[in-house]
């Protein structure tokens, strides 16, 4: 028996037919005959119960409810759910806030929409496909915000594109867009500490907008023929993207005439940049083009050269030359600074010479293609200077320093007298 239900029987309430309480193991169990009720004065003398014995009655039932209470649980309280969030226990037993996001904008949370007429907005997903020449206007939350879109608007400096940061937002507009402004949309909220500021890789989003164009399904360009360079070392991609996701595209070889499928593995197509070659090899060289067909008269994109590349990446291989090797007091002399790197790898030159502050030197700067044999093209770059009429303060040493993305390289070859 429990401790409740001991209390209860021990002392059990209930009221006669009098409306007298009674107090009796067994008082409040109904009679199965009815009572004779005997004569009054018959009836013994009943008292009244006192007032301190109805007390202890009232408190012996408050701590029975109390007790059930406690055994259900009903007097716990449950915790605000905003105050489990907010209140953590962190390391050494200190109680800390959960940092959120500045701006409302978390990780995976949409920051690009398009604004659509009415003050209606349009969350944008990883691609989407507009109709140009419909103004388009695009907001990023946020009250510090980076954009970048496609290089053509900077490459021309397009009066059509303009941005605008307010306190809340920044807004991207773009006025009469055409299909040669397909391409990646992108922005992302700059997070700065002190005069340091940066990307918050975490507050980024970017969407690829196609303006789709029946009459340009591939992204108009400026350049008409386009070498593209195959490495042994990396994918190599024929640039031709369109303006349709839609559209079905095949690439195709010139000369012999022939169609390269597309096989998934070793070469593949993305609407967003063409023909991707995985390893490109000396037999893949060529001239090509691409052909994209969706309900009307197949179109054919710009041309493109295919050339091996021979030299891997790397810092530049320099070779210095003077002519003539014999040099005398009055003649003219050229140092000649050579550099055999990628195709389309920029060099840059430094001389130091002697009377370097003293007298003036001619320098210029070329570049050309040369085919190396086997399919191999390379890119030789020279730097030429040409001292007129030596003098004594010329004889000496002269140093060339060639630079390009993956290093540099100093060579030094000196002039005497002879």
């Amino acid at each position: 028996m429990k401790l409740g239900e001991a209390i209860l029987d021990s002392h059990s309430v209930c009221e006669d037919g009098a409306g007298n309480l009674n107090r009796a193991a067994g008082a409040c169990s109904v009679p199965t005959e009815p009572l004779t009720k005997p004569p009054r004065s018959l009836q013994a003398p009943q008292s009244r119960p006192s007032r301190q014995h109805t007390m202890k009655l009232w408190v012996v039932l408050c701590l029975a409810l109390l007790w059930v209470q406690l055994q259900n649980g009903a007097c716990q309280t449950p915790k605000r759910r905003k105050d489990v969030e907010e209140n953590r226990i962190g390391p050494g037993g200190k109680r800390g806030k959960i940092k959120r996001p500045k701006d409302g904008v978390g990780k995976g949370q949409f920051l690009l929409t398009q604004v659509l007429d009415k003050g209606r907005f349009l969350r944008l997903s990883q691609t989407t496909t507009l109709t140009p020449g419909k103004n388009m206007e695009l907001r990023c939350k946020g009250n510090s915000i980076g954009w970048s879109y496609p290089t053509y608007l900077d490459t021309f400096n397009d009066s059509r594109l303009s941005i605008k940061q307010s306190d809340k937002y920044s807004q991207l507009v773009l006025t009469s867009p055409s299909a040669a402004d397909t391409g990646p949309y992108s922005c992302w909220v700059i997070v700065c500490d002190g005069i340091e500021c940066e990307r918050d890789h975490d507050r980024t989003y970017v969407s690829y907008i196609y303006f789709t164009d029946k009459d340009n399904l591939f992204v108009p360009s400026a350049i008409h023929f386009e070498i593209v360079y195959l490495r042994p070392d990396r994918p190599a991609v024929v640039p031709c993207p369109v303006t349709d996701p839609h559209a079905k595209v095949s690439l195709h070889r010139e000369v012999p005439p022939e169609e390269i499928t597309a096989n998934g593995t070793q070469l593949t197509y993305d609407p967003t940049k063409g023909f991707v070659l995985q390893n490109p090899s000396p037999e893949h060289q060529g001239v090509f083009y691409c052909k994209a067909v969706t309900k009307g008269t197949p179109q054919i994109s710009t041309k493109y050269q295919l050339l091996y590349v021979e030299v891997p990446s790397g810092a530049p291989f320099v070779s210095l030359a003077v002519s003539p090797e014999s040099v005398r007091g009055g003649d003219n002399v050229n140092a000649t600074c050579s550099v055999l790197g990628e195709p389309e790898e920029d060099v840059s030159f430094t001389w130091t010479y002697p009377g370097q502050s003293r007298r003036p030197v001619h320098i210029q700067t070329s570049w050309r293609l040369v085919n190396r044999g086997m399919g191999h093209t390379t890119r030789l770059s020279q730097s030429v200077m040409t001292v007129e009429d030596m003098e004594t303060i010329d004889f000496g040493n002269y140093v060339c320093n060639a630079k390009n993305q993956y290093g540099e390289t100093t060579v030094t070859i000196g002039i005497i007298s002879k």
